[in-house]
């Protein structure tokens, strides 16, 4: 088999690609936050963090390529019932690399012009992904996974870099800037609880979603520590101080389901290993992000109960991930060496 063409890659470029940059980008920030307690893990962080900007800038060309020269596969893939949920991900790689920018580099430049980016584009994916979906009848039972949570992740990571960014805005801008970030946190909050009582109702009553879909349980850990801590931004930023003792509060509730949940995935991936059901794919991208989200809820938690436990399972789930990122890393970098991973999947 011959090295498919840049036109043939750009052709069936999959929109999920940018899980990958969201996974590096909270791996390096997770890792960065460890640094402070342990500081030979900042060198780490910086590495993950320049990667994963050169890694966004190749992954674009082609994203950009297809809608450019490909636009009719970009828009069958938009119409594909579980496939459009992905195309959020480019939106929220600019969200996270608008933190990572804030967080590793004194550039808030750079930050805030990736974060206004990310906004826009996000609040234009999400209306039309759903809307497309709203509107057609070609979504069935076996189409409902936790990959639908992607639009409504995406509304909820605004305010991680967003949050802190309102300390370089003043006046209106500020302002508006604020209520964005107040419209995406309960925007995306109220779509999760909803679609959690969907893929929880998929996963009593109806077959599992296994094989190259196996990976989506796993995203279930984006929303549960993204929407604590994107609340706590916004919560700092309001003159209210009782806002941000029941944003603790709620952190601690939702952290809880979070360590369910997160050896509730383990199970189901352990047997759906055990059972040959978890071939590799890009698919696997999205183990990495969402137990990071969950490792930056268990850090921030952990500043501000100052207890060991929460700690102590956030750093286990902070090792669990550094085994995701890089066997994942090491997989996808030899189907890209064959060529394989480029090629679409039935």
């Amino acid at each position: 088999m011959s090295y498919p063409r840049f036109a043939d890659i750009s052709r069936t470029f999959a929109p999920g690609w940018f899980a990958a940059v969201m996974g590096t980008g909270v791996f390096a920030m997770t890792t960065h936050g460890l640094s402070l307690r342990w500081p030979w893990l900042a060198l780490p962080a910086e590495l993950l963090h320049w990667f994963n900007s050169a890694l966004f800038i190749v992954l674009a060309v082609p994203w950009l390529t297809r809608w450019l020269r490909f636009r009719p596969a970009a828009m069958q893939t938009m119409l594909h019932p579980v496939q459009a949920n992905f195309y959020p991900t480019f939106s929220i790689a600019l969200l996270v690399l608008a933190a990572q920018w804030l967080t590793f580099t004194p550039c808030v430049e750079v930050a805030l012009v990736l974060w206004w980016l990310g906004v826009i584009l996000h609040f234009v994916f999400s209306f039309a992904v759903l809307f497309i979906m709203f509107r057609g009848e070609h979504v069935a039972a076996e189409h409902v996974t936790p990959a639908q949570f992607i639009p409504a992740v995406g509304l909820v990571v605004m305010p991680l870099a967003g949050g802190p960014l309102l300390a370089h805005m003043d006046g209106a801008l500020r302002e508006w800037a604020l209520t964005i970030n107040a419209i995406g946190l309960g925007a995306g909050s109220m779509m999760y609880l909803g679609l959690l009582g969907l893929t929880l109702h998929r996963k009593y009553l109806h077959k599992p979603a296994l094989g190259i879909l196996t990976p989506t349980v796993w995203i279930h850990l984006a929303p549960i520590g993204v929407i604590p801590v994107s609340l706590m931004n916004v919560a700092e930023q309001l003159p209210y101080p009782a806002a941000r003792e029941v944003a603790t509060v709620l952190m601690l509730l939702v952290w809880g389901f979070g360590v369910w949940w997160l050896v509730m995935a383990s199970l189901l991936t352990l047997s759906a290993r055990a059972a040959g059901q978890l071939p590799f794919a890009l698919s696997w991208w999205g183990f990495t992000f969402p137990l990071g989200a969950f490792v930056a809820e268990s850090l921030r938690l952990t500043k501000l109960l100052g207890w060991s436990s929460t700690f102590a399972i956030g750093l286990a789930a902070w090792l669990l991930l550094c085994f995701f990122w890089a066997i994942t890393l090491v997989r996808t970098a030899r189907g890209v060496a064959s060529g394989a991973i480029f090629q679409p999947h039935p």
